[in-house]
């Protein structure tokens, strides 16, 4: 006894099991009082009574064994659910499996039974329920009293993947919620209902959830068509609902659903455009034991590439920064990824500037492949140093290239950008001369020259989401640079993909673009994940126009007006018809550019010369215009 109140005293946290352990007990002892008084009618002879109280050492023995066995005294009790009751039900069958045990012994020896097979399963009948139940009503009597009441939501997706999610929302927990109704598109569900809850159509969804006083609408279907989930998450957002998701059923830890796993929807989600799917197989075929390289290894799109390469089997792969940290953490994110894979990463800091390092890099590598990532992008800092996005884009473009045929690599391709279409900043003259570089210097001879082309990449370094993310996290005010200025959007991992198939498909000299669907306004995005984050526009968070920064277009192209679009192999894909070039008034510009290098290179003013004589349509922005980071 006194080792029993030391131990309660030091470890405080025992004691709820303890006291679980000696009610099961006591519960089991009434059930077999319950037991012997419906066996014999509430009136059992005395030789019965005097077998029962002979016989409730062994009861206890048993049962406390049992309930040790499969520690029924375990669980959480106002949490407990059907592997709770599961638990029970073994316990107890093992215990009267024990009964039944002394009773065949006592046979077989000619005594007489401890306790009659009658009464034994009617104790085990009567122990579950109390059992059973009393962890039901401990639950229900929580649930009911508990501090906060459940959120109500609605689940879209009335198939398999909604019901789980009703039954892991719907689980006691500190953020309780209460499933009241379904949206589903499937005609032959409307109308009927799962569990109590009303199954209605989701293209009613915004009166359906502006009338239900839902908090939080989850979105349960997979592989939802993106233009589909736009609209519904539209409707919740005009309505005030915060937006979550299920993650893929792959994440579930050891295959449940909880709610702590449900996230918040995304802004990348909603951009209304069907994720652009590509046939691997001709990538897998030119990647897989290759040895490949990516300048601007350490970057957004540059870092995709090194992990999609090693996962598709690349032999080696150097990644090639002047930022030494980002490397450093490239390493690490291939070995978390990747695992044993990331073995084959080598890492280097290298300045693509400079001609003899990166061909002495390329040299000793002997790569097979060249992804050319590295560039300066951002467009208001390059428009104040036109002469630092030359000598990266331009210069660094064309030793690379050099570097590239000296070494005998068979496919170069260059990751350019809309911003090269007609350009109006010095960022996109800058990228639009890389083109012509290569096809300038590298349409002479075996090595396939690609250049890829597409629009702002979703959570690269620098893009307006993140920007807007941590100006709606800091309280406003979130800064547009105009009302009406709109942008064509892709995710990372279709960049990649991009320029992956690119290289892998072309037959040499060609521009790649993608097929974007419609440009997104950016205005909207700001309301959206304005709204995503639980606010309001103009109240919570105000929105402010600061004007076009310099360079800076309304809208953006993905051709210029020398250029036609002409189909390949697939729908998405398309490749440019391309304009003459001047390849000898381009080869002479950039190698008298590069005869200058030792003495400190070019200045702004020869840069912005050579912007002229080359491209006819670049049309500088007016430099007075105020600027913001955007």
């Amino acid at each position: 006894m006194f080792q029993l109140f030391r131990t309660i005293q030091s470890r405080p946290q025992l004691v709820p099991r303890w006291v679980i352990f000696l009610i099961d007990l006591s519960m089991g002892v009434v059930a077999l009082g319950l037991a012997y008084a419906v066996r014999f009618e509430f009136a059992p002879p005395a030789h019965e009574l005097e077998a029962a109280r002979q016989f409730l050492p062994g009861y206890l023995i048993a049962r406390s064994l049992s309930m040790l066995v499969f520690r029924t005294y375990a669980g959480i009790i106002r949490f407990s659910g059907s592997r709770d009751a599961r638990r029970v039900l073994l316990a107890l069958a093992f215990g009267s499996s024990l009964f039944i045990a002394m009773d065949i012994a006592a046979g077989s020896m000619g005594m007489t039974y401890p306790i009659p097979l009658s009464v034994a399963a009617i104790e085990l009948l009567a122990s579950s329920v109390l059992l059973i139940g009393f962890r039901i009503a401990v639950r229900s009597i929580y649930e009911r009293f508990q501090t906060s009441r459940p959120t109500p939501v609605v689940i879209f997706g009335a198939g398999e993947a909604g019901i789980i999610t009703k039954q892991a929302v719907e689980r006691p927990s500190s953020d309780p919620m209460k499933v009241i109704a379904f949206l589903d598109d499937d005609p032959s569900k409307h109308g009927k209902r799962i569990d109590g809850a009303p199954i209605h159509p989701a293209n009613d969804a915004s009166r359906i959830l502006g009338s239900q006083n839902a908090k939080r609408l989850i979105v349960s279907i997979q592989n939802l068509d993106p233009a589909r989930k736009a609209k519904v998450v539209d409707a919740a957002l005009n309505v005030g609902l915060r937006v979550m998701d299920v993650p893929p059923a792959q994440r579930w830890i050891q295959g449940e659903l909880s709610a702590g796993q449900l996230r918040d929807a995304r802004i990348e989600d909603l951009l209304g455009r069907p994720v652009i799917e590509l046939d691997a197989t001709a990538i897998a075929e030119q990647v897989k034991n290759a040895r490949i390289v990516v300048t601007g290894g350490a970057g957004s799109i540059g870092s995709e590439l090194v992990m999609q390469s090693l996962e598709r089997g690349a032999a080696e792969v150097l990644a090639l920064d002047t930022a030494e940290t980002p490397l450093h953490d490239l390493g690490l994110m291939a070995r978390t990824r990747l695992g044993d894979k990331a073995s084959r990463l080598i890492t280097r800091i290298t300045d693509v500037r400079d001609a003899s390092g990166i061909q002495s890099t390329l040299a000793e590598f002997k790569p097979d492949l060249v992804y050319h990532a590295a560039a300066y992008k951002h467009v208001p800092v390059m428009e104040s140093q036109p002469e630092e996005a030359w000598h990266t884009n331009v210069i660094g473009t064309t030793c690379t290239l050099n570097a590239a045929k000296k070494a005998g690599v068979s496919t170069f391709v260059l990751v350019s950008t809309d911003k090269a279409v007609n350009p109006s900043s010095v960022m996109g003259a800058s990228k639009r001369m890389a083109e012509l570089a290569v096809r300038s210097f590298g349409e002479d001879g075996p090595m396939k020259c690609v250049i890829t082309r597409f629009g702002n990449v979703l959570d690269s370094n620098g893009s307006v989401i993140p920007l807007f993310k941590r100006q709606i996290q800091a309280g406003g005010p979130i800064t547009l640079t105009h009302p009406e200025v709109t942008r064509y959007f892709m995710t990372i991992p279709e960049a990649v993909q991009l320029v992956m198939e690119a290289a892998a498909t072309s037959a040499g000299d060609d521009i790649f673009v993608f097929d974007m669907g419609e440009r997104v306004r950016i205005a909207d995005l700001a309301n959206r994940m304005i709204r995503l984050a639980g606010m309001v526009e103009n109240q919570d968070i105000d929105i402010d126009i600061v004007g076009l920064r310099p360079g800076e277009k309304l809208h953006e192209e993905l051709m210029s007006g020398q250029e036609n679009l002409l189909p390949t192999h697939h729908p998405k894909i398309l490749r440019a018809a391309r304009a003459d070039v001047d390849r000898e008034a381009v080869r002479s510009t950039i190698n008298t550019s590069l005869e200058a290098l030792p003495t400190m290179g070019w200045k702004a003013q020869e840069v912005r010369e050579a912007f002229s004589r080359h491209l006819p349509e670049y049309h500088p922005a007016e430099s007075s215009i105020q600027t913001t980071d955007q």
